[in-house]
């Protein structure tokens, strides 16, 4: 057999295998929907949040087993709350939990540079811009909201009123949202009795809605951490507006712009104006190697309960995670996983072989949520060269193909394509996002130069996260 031909069954095994997943997912759904609809429970509720703010550790509640041993109730009891036995607290694997110092690994200097910008708000003077860049999951979110944190506690000790809000572009990604998301925040803050119109009016009167709490408050310094600033959709107008806000008479506080870009190459993409006004100072965070990210799960273990885990699990998802990566967030993704995976099998123990799967199933997360606000066309394009990917024995595609795979997926769902043109545009848009990557040929004799397309996910991920296993 030939390797073409190899390499052809192969890709058609890996579709009915999307496809049986594809049809496992609808057949857990179903029971899933029926069990909560005769539990009466309407599904689980994700109580890691509510958890972290009440301090409980979201654990579940202990019974005593016959030999007199606590442990978790894992539902045997009748409680239909009950969770499991596995997890102990849940919410340290948290995406949005923000550690203490001792929890942080291999990011002093980064600490330090977060420090050095926000040190004179904690005595009451101005603080610094600063931006920062790194590939995903290389601790920038979490040192910059950790630090802003803690200056808020060290200027209130020494007499100052600092406030932070922390904006995520990627879901706010205008100017009129992240303004919306940081009154909001600003108003939760200092007077949450306040009513702010979440919709019918423009940044501008968002942005009033700020200056009138911090100045009504007294607030000395507000701290703005805009994550994913690149994601703004090409609108930099905000970044002018907070860093002159003080300088222009807005407001009599402070104010500092931590911004977070997965891309080096952001600061590039504003205007003359912008940059000048920012005057920020400009930081690297380097991804985690094998050793830094073991010690970040083990400072997770406690996570689980006691003596679950078992030896293996850890090194191997932090020499994964470095290998392919360095995302301490994914890694800890990866260990949530597998723990649910081994809840859900009813293990008592988290093992290696959990760790394939729970990998496969966090990809497909990370990648949803990724695409999760995109145009049903955006979707179509994606499933088309997921789809050409697979069958073909290639990885890269001129665009013509990957339109007339596009027109196929829009007949499968019953839409109507959208121009050449347009997806054009959707396909660099993609490639901007990183989602997919484009190169121009380098034709030769008699051939022309155009532009090739490819994904930078495999193909199996991008159908199990867009919910599409069949292949055209």
């Amino acid at each position: 057999m030939t390797d073409s031909e190899d390499g052809g069954r192969e890709r058609r095994n890996r579709c009915r295998r999307v496809s049986e997943y594809d049809a496992d997912l609808r057949s857990y759904a179903t029971t899933a929907d029926e069990t909560g609809k005769d539990a009466g429970t309407g599904g689980n509720a994700d109580i890691g949040e509510d958890a972290e703010r009440s301090g409980s550790g979201g654990t579940a509640e202990t019974v005593t087993t016959d030999g007199g041993d606590p442990r978790p109730d894992d539902g045997s009891n009748g409680d239909p709350f009950a969770v499991g036995s596995i997890f102990a607290r849940e919410e340290l694997l948290r995406v949005g939990y923000v550690p203490e110092r001792d929890r942080i690994i291999g990011r002093d200097n980064e600490i330090r540079a977060v420090g050095k910008a926000l040190g004179p708000a904690v005595r009451g003077g101005p603080p610094r811009n600063l931006l920062l860049y790194g590939k995903t999951g290389t601790g920038k979110s979490l040192v910059s909201k950790h630090m802003a944190r803690e200056a808020g506690a060290r200027a209130s000790d020494n007499g100052v009123d600092l406030i932070y809000q922390y904006v995520d572009c990627s879901n706010d990604d205008t100017e009129t949202r992240a303004a919306r998301e940081l009154a909001l925040g600003v108003r939760d803050t200092l007077e949450p009795n306040l009513s702010i119109p979440r919709k019918g009016i423009g940044a501008a009167e968002y942005f009033r809605h700020v200056w009138d709490l911090l100045d009504d408050h007294d607030v000395r310094s507000l701290i703005v951490i805009l994550d994913e600033v690149d994601k703004l959709d090409g609108d930099d107008d905000i970044l002018m507006t907070l860093s002159r806000a003080e300088e222009s008479g807005k407001t009599d506080s402070y104010v500092g712009i931590i911004a977070i870009s997965n891309k080096i190459q952001y600061r590039e993409s504003i205007g003359e104006r912008v940059d000048s006004s920012l005057q920020d100072r400009e930081f690297v965070f380097h991804p985690y190697d094998a050793t830094q990210l073991r010690q970040i799960l083990e400072n997770r273990r406690d996570a689980f309960q006691p003596d679950v885990l078992s030896a293996d699990v850890i090194p191997k998802v932090a020499a994964l995670a470095a290998r392919e990566h360095g995302d301490a967030r994914k890694a800890i993704d990866i260990l949530r996983y597998a723990g649910a995976i081994a809840e859900e099998s009813d293990s008592s123990q988290v093992l290696e072989e959990h760790i394939d799967s729970a990998m496969e199933r966090a990809e497909a997360d990370r990648f949803a949520e990724l695409v999760s606000g995109s145009t049903p066309h955006v979707k179509y394009i994606l499933v088309a060269l997921a789809s050409l990917t697979m069958r073909r024995d290639e990885e890269e595609f001129a665009k013509q193909d990957i339109y007339s795979t596009y027109k196929q997926v829009c007949a499968n769902e019953g839409s109507d394509p959208i121009s050449w043109d347009r997806v054009s545009r959707l396909l660099k848009e993609q490639s901007f996002l990183g989602i997919t990557e484009s190169r121009h040929t380098g034709g030769g004799y008699e051939k022309g130069s155009y532009r090739v397309h490819s994904l930078n996910r495999d193909p199996e991920i991008v159908l199990k996260a867009l919910d599409s296993g069949s292949e055209l």
